[in-house]
């Protein structure tokens, strides 16, 4: 008798069992594909991490390259068609890219920018590049007061600056009357040069005082000791071990000052040989009854190139410069 009870009880057990696996069974098979993804994805994250990375890529690349593309879509689409453009150009104009240099001579716009970015950023890494050593490196009275007032002037907004720097940029001086002409500084590089060097030059004396203050005291010490001055020491040891850092501040003050619009607008007359800035050029395809979209477009992608082209040479520098710091050894 307590056999037979024995076996009916394993034979209920069986079956409950059977009955909750295939209740679970139809559960699974229930599911919508949200619940579903969210179940494979707590059994394997790497699923949920892969989703997440391919939702940021294409965000960026929808966010950043896109543009670019629609500038491309807008320059080879022909004149007066730019209307009828949806993702693909309404008509084929590839001759905007050279007209761009024969409507105005949008080359010359393109150096100013060049040499004005190019005399800002050396001003402002060898500038920084003393003070980065002094705040990193040295102890004084007031160092982190004299900080926290470089830090804050960065916080003021350009046009604070505006009219006073054009009052003294449009005084007469007698000093410069051989150089200028009229003796004073507007239409010339020296009025963007050294309020654009000021603005942005903060932001480098923080990057290379993180930096500088991070090696080692030995090594420095190791160049005095063989007769080399503080300022030997800097260039000779303390600016090539620090390079991402030098990298990161120059290609930022570069970048920033090779798009600025403000001062170089107000500060010259928008003709290329009084130094008008590239982004003076673009507006150039802009008259009074007509705009040339085309061309603005080409001319937009045409000054993109040197800036991407100094990103790509210096992206691990760059990119090595942001990160340190990030992960403690």
């Amino acid at each position: 008798m307590d056999d037979r009870s024995d076996v009916d009880r394993s034979e209920r057990h069986r079956a409950d069992g059977g009955t909750i696996f295939g209740e679970r069974e139809e559960a699974e098979l229930d599911r919508g594909p949200f619940q579903q993804w969210v179940a494979d994805s707590i059994s394997d994250p790497e699923r949920a991490y892969r989703s997440m990375f391919y939702v940021a890529t294409i965000f960026f690349l929808f966010t950043t390259l896109f543009p670019f593309y629609w500038l491309l879509m807008v320059a080879l689409t022909p004149e007066g068609r730019q209307q009828d453009i949806i993702l693909t150009p309404n008509g084929f104009n590839p001759g905007a890219f050279v007209e761009v240099f024969e409507v105005i001579p949008f080359h010359w716009y393109m150096f100013n920018s060049f040499v004005i970015a190019t005399a800002s950023t050396i001003i402002v890494l060898v500038v920084a590049s003393l003070a980065g050593y002094a705040f990193g490196r040295l102890e004084f009275p007031g160092k982190v007061p004299m900080m926290l007032l470089v830090l804050v002037v960065s916080f003021f907004p350009p046009a604070a600056f505006f009219i006073p720097l054009n009052d003294l940029f449009n005084l007469q001086f007698a000093v410069l009357e051989p150089v200028t002409g009229d003796g004073s500084l507007y239409n010339t590089p020296g009025a963007m040069v050294m309020p654009l060097s000021a603005l942005f030059m903060p932001l480098a004396i923080f990057i290379l005082t993180t930096f500088y203050s991070q090696i080692p005291d030995g090594l420095e010490d190791a160049a005095r000791v063989e007769g080399t001055t503080r300022l030997g020491a800097l260039f000779r040891v303390i600016i090539p071990l620090s390079a991402p850092g030098v990298a990161t501040a120059g290609v930022l003050t570069f970048i920033a000052v090779y798009n600025e619009f403000f001062f170089s607008f107000l500060m010259t007359d928008g003709q290329p040989e009084n130094w008008a800035p590239i982004l003076e050029g673009i507006l150039g395809y802009q008259g009074q009854y007509e705009v040339l979209y085309h061309l603005m477009a080409a001319a937009s992608i045409i000054g993109v190139i040197p800036v991407a082209i100094l990103v790509i040479v210096a992206q691990e520098k760059i990119v090595s410069g942001l990160t340190a710091g990030a992960l403690k050894e």
